[in-house]
């Protein structure tokens, strides 16, 4: 008789998270930066999600120094995550189409997986290049009408900064991953990549954006910057990194392709937008893809 290991319900709803939540957050920058600079936007959002893990901290009384060692591991993807990763796309979602963003962020799990087989955290099998073309491909058929915004100049530096932030993160969570055994205090780590970050966000906002008008900061912008930092921030990537620690780099960064499905149901829901036919095939293909990449007969979770 097989004796199959009991799911982990914990690693299902922390993948259920990052799907939802981060597809909601190209809707939450475009509002936060409707006011707001984006290097304000995300410099106060990770302050704001600093200071709620370190409450958290604090209260389980587990705020302590890492070391020098530890800190090295935590400022690495701090900068590329979160200062790059997360700053570009939001300076990125000041000109650029909801679309075409997501086109290129789509980019993201092709490239986790090109590096994952160069660096040896994943093994090149047909399964996963299925799996990741179907996602790519289903996206591809939702914006195949926006692709020809690739060649508008006036989306030259948008798809420059895009670009950046997918390699930033792209290459962040393959170290994340290959470093992720080193500390099992995810919270601890989270805090000191929102301080880092934050910090060095602070002083970017300041660079290109020392004269902001802080009265035209409007209510909306504001509220959508905070739930930025709640859920986009301090719930997403605590679920994100506890479910590197378990499955595959590749496994979690597909769930990419399921927020494009979430962010085009919200313009359904919220701003009037029609789901054609097209929409129902792409969400066929990426969610084929997604399961292809995690299927197994017998998955093997860490214990």
């Amino acid at each position: 008789m097989q004796n199959n290991p009991k799911p982990d319900l914990k690693l299902v709803f922390c993948l259920l998270v990052v799907a939802l939540v981060w597809g909601t957050t190209f809707l939450g920058i475009r509002v936060a930066v409707e006011s707001i600079p984006p290097w304000f936007v995300t410099s106060i959002r990770q302050g704001i999600a600093a200071i709620i893990v370190l409450l958290i901290l604090l209260y389980k009384k587990e705020l302590t120094w890492i070391g020098w060692k530890n800190l090295k591991y935590q400022f690495i993807p701090a900068v590329l995550m979160i200062v790059l990763a997360n700053g570009f796309t939001t300076v990125a979602e000041q000109t650029l189409p909801s679309g075409l963003t997501s086109i290129i962020s789509a980019l993201s799990p092709i490239v986790i997986f090109i590096g994952g087989v160069l660096f040896g955290i994943e093994k090149l099998s047909i399964k996963g290049v299925v799996g990741v073309l179907l996602g790519f491909f289903g996206v591809l058929f939702i914006f195949r009408n926006g692709l020809s915004d690739i060649l508008n100049p006036n989306f030259k530096s948008g798809i420059l900064f895009l670009s950046i932030a997918i390699l930033s993160w792209s290459v962040g969570t393959i170290y994340s991953k290959k470093h992720t055994q080193k500390s099992n205090n995810i919270a601890l780590n989270l805090f000191y990549q929102f301080s880092i970050s934050s910090v060095i966000q602070f002083v970017l906002a300041f660079i290109f954006s020392s004269e902001t008008d802080w009265n035209s900061w409007s209510f909306r912008s504001i509220s959508a910057m905070v739930y930025l930092a709640v859920f986009g921030s301090v719930a997403a990537f605590f679920c994100y990194h506890y479910a590197l620690k378990r499955v595959t780099a590749v496994q979690v960064s597909i769930l990419s392709y399921i927020n494009t499905i979430i962010a085009v149901f919200l313009g359904w829901l919220l701003l009037d937008e029609v789901i054609t036919i097209d929409f129902i095939i792409a969400t066929f293909l990426i969610i084929a893809g997604v399961f292809i990449i995690n299927y197994k007969k017998s998955i093997n979770y860490k214990k």
